[in-house]
């Protein structure tokens, strides 16, 4: 089996055609993309205009529309992995990709991929119901799919040290709960990290998505060049390397101290 298809395994079979399956649970995921942009959108608008800019926002609006449409694909994929391992240890099939040839390693990247996907569809939607807000976009699409990928591959690694928590601790994932939840509040995406303490704010440089938000509010409402965002691709591109080296040494340890205990399958 080739590259394309497991990504079309992975992405179709298992993904798209089992969510469409529950069609309940995909009204209520798509109503759950689009309800937190009204409410921040009124909460914005409720607030008035001396409120707004006085953290340093001229179009809050648009400035969380943002935050919300990346955030997602942030907490998705650090999730996907931890989740689908989980449920794979519930259903007892985790050991079947332990002998495939695509492995557990394959399976938490094409895991990764699907989270990826719908994401993308989520982002798609926030974005523009934000149109529909009105926002206006102006986007240089070359730096917004550099800085894209660049944030998905150090929120890879962060996804994968979740996952060896997810192997060994089976319930309750410190890693997935902090990057997942927590960085809708200290990494810019509904209001400014300026505004954060300062304590905070050394906490918001580690986190991935603060620099993606920052370079990503650029290059798609101001147009800005690739060589204006680069300093923020620069420390994303450092944050990757880091946090990918941590996510496979630790992902390769749980999975050999699992499988030495044997307890890769319990949960």
């Amino acid at each position: 089996m080739g590259i394309l298809d497991k990504v079309y395994a992975f992405i179709y079979l298992r993904g798209f055609r089992v969510w469409l399956t529950y069609r309940t649970n995909v009204v209520l995921t798509v109503i759950s993309w689009i309800i937190p942009v009204f409410t921040y959108f009124f909460v914005g608008t409720s607030l008035g205009n001396r409120i707004v800019t006085s953290i340093g926002v001229t179009n809050y609006t648009a400035f969380f529309v943002i935050g919300l449409a990346f955030q997602g694909y942030v907490s998705s994929i650090i999730s996907t992995i931890s989740q689908r391992l989980r449920n794979e240890q519930l259903y007892g099939t985790i050991e079947y990709y332990v002998i495939a040839k695509t492995g557990v390693s394959g399976f938490l990247v094409y895991s990764a991929v699907w989270g990826f996907t719908l994401n993308s569809l989520s982002a798609v939607v926030i974005l523009t119901v934000g149109y529909l807000l009105g926002v206006r976009y102006a986007i240089n699409w070359i730096a917004t799919i550099l800085l894209v990928v660049v944030l998905m591959a150090s929120t890879l690694g962060i996804s994968m040290m979740a996952g060896a928590v997810t192997m060994i601790t089976k319930q309750g994932n410190p890693v997935s709960i902090f990057f997942s939840t927590f960085t809708s509040l200290i990494a810019g995406t509904l209001f400014p990290i300026s505004v954060l303490p300062l304590a905070v704010r050394y906490i918001s440089y580690v986190i991935p998505l603060t620099w993606g938000l920052l370079g990503l509010r650029e290059t798609m409402l101001a147009n800005a060049s690739l060589s204006q965002v680069l300093p923020y691709i620069e420390r994303l591109s450092l944050l990757a390397i880091v946090y990918i080296i941590i996510g496979v040494s630790s992902y390769s340890y749980a999975f050999k101290l699992a499988r030495k205990r044997g307890t890769l399958a319990e949960y």
